[in-house]
């Protein structure tokens, strides 16, 4: 056994579950490439001032949970926390608002770090599948992404979650409404911290878990009812798309997420079977960013969903997937020249697109049957010195039993046509 351990609150992906995380990666992404969406890869770490600009210093993941540091050339960086900023910074530097049409449509998948107290669906390392769409005020977009991640979810046998929906007001609205909150919040026995988040950003206290906060918030002032009218007719069209679709979703008036970028849609995904870490994704409208970072104003809609939690919810429905076997095929050489000749063969296999694999380290028959089985390969090619010198190596299909001479220069057609 190693000295070493991975550090708390990360986990190593190992096979067979890796195999299954990159099919949930896989299906989470695939109704995004079908939208139109371009794949993006950003550094898993930035300007520290990206994300206490965009994200918000007033929330617990800048204040408390972000990974920063100082460079021996004396930057202040940061892990990323969370995908959407650094996506933008990525798209305002290349310009690509400028090059062809708006909305500009990207999706990520990676890895996010914040330093939290590590718990079941909760770690310090996670994966997201994240997308965005940058340049375009509509909320058709806001629709699409809803249906994306809801088409993801099913296509991958989810049923058992939900679709919070919230607006959260725009640059009109949203300010009268705060000072509202604040009024209301400022009569309250609340402790240091929260009376200092009630002044920085008071929705976020709408947000706070504990039982002995919400009972005070009882009749505080709700966003819905200071909605101006373009965000109230906005909101409606949204609405509208997902009933047409065939979406469900519950209004949630207290939904506002813990990024401070969002305005107008927000929304989350809650699985009811994970317990405290119920969220599974969620995203939401941030016209404000892209001026928040520098760039120019930049209207954009997107999401995030989260791997690990997808997982979990799998686990909750009972939904097993069943991981691809790694090999279609294995080879099973019984002395030093079959060992040579079917060497050949596997590599010959491989390069037709034959996913094939070879007991190595010079095992018995029995013992190279055995690690044939436990390969999950469908067939296993058995060859000695006297099918050699007849041009032939033995196909055993190691469902059934059933065993065949096939001629060496036959084999990769052969095989193609069995495993059609």
């Amino acid at each position: 056994m190693s000295t070493f351990s991975a550090p708390k609150g990360t986990y190593d992906l190992l096979p067979p579950d890796s195999a299954t995380v990159l099919a949930v990666r896989e299906a989470l992404a695939a109704p995004l490439r079908r939208a139109g969406y371009g794949y993006i890869e950003t550094p898993v770490f930035e300007d520290v001032a990206l994300f206490s600009r965009g994200v918000g210093e007033s929330t617990d993941i800048v204040s408390k949970e972000m990974y920063a540091f100082t460079t021996r050339g004396g930057d202040e960086l940061a892990l990323r926390p969370e995908g959407t900023a650094s996506v933008l910074r990525a798209a305002l530097q290349a310009n690509l608002h400028r090059t062809g049409n708006l909305p500009v449509k990207l999706w990520y998948s990676g890895s996010q770090y914040r330093y939290e107290r590590p718990q079941k669906g909760r770690y310090r390392q996670f994966w997201q599948v994240g997308a965005e769409a940058i340049g375009a005020e509509d909320p058709a977009l806001d629709a699409e992404l809803i249906i994306l991640a809801d088409d993801a979810y099913r296509s991958l046998g989810l049923r058992n979650f939900r679709i919070l929906l919230n607006s959260l007001g725009d640059r009109q609205c949203r300010p009268v409404y705060r000072a509202a909150l604040q009024e209301f919040l400022r009569g309250l026995e609340l402790d240091e911290d929260t009376v200092r988040r009630a002044e920085l950003n008071p929705l976020r206290v709408l947000d706070d878990k504990r039982a002995s906060v919400q009972a005070q918030l009882v009749g505080a002032p709700m966003l819905a009812d200071y909605l101006c009218e373009d965000c109230k007719a906005y909101h409606e069209q949204v609405r509208e798309l997902l009933t047409a679709a065939g979406v469900g979703f519950e209004d949630d008036p207290k939904l506002v997420r813990g990024l401070d970028y969002y305005t107008r849609t927000t929304f989350e995904f809650v699985h009811d079977g994970l317990g405290s870490q119920s969220a599974v994704g969620g995203g939401g409208r941030y016209d404000g960013l892209s001026e928040m970072i520098g760039g120019p104003a930049l209207p954009s809609v997107g999401w995030a969903l989260g791997v690990d939690r997808t997982l979990l919810a799998l686990e909750a429905e009972g939904v097993v997937r069943e991981p691809a076997p790694s090999s279609d095929v294995f080879a099973v050489p019984l002395g030093e020249q079959a060992r040579k000749v079917l060497f050949g063969a596997v590599t010959g296999l491989r390069r037709e697109g034959v996913s094939a694999d070879l007991a190595y380290g010079g095992k018995g028959l029995k013992a190279a049957m055995k690690a044939a089985d436990r390969s999950g390969a469908r067939f296993a090619l058995v060859a000695g010195e006297r099918d050699l010198a007849e041009g032939l190596v033995q196909l055993k299909d190691l469902t059934s039993g059933d065993q065949t001479p096939v001629a060496l220069d036959a084999l990769v057609a052969t095989l193609k046509e069995k495993l059609k």
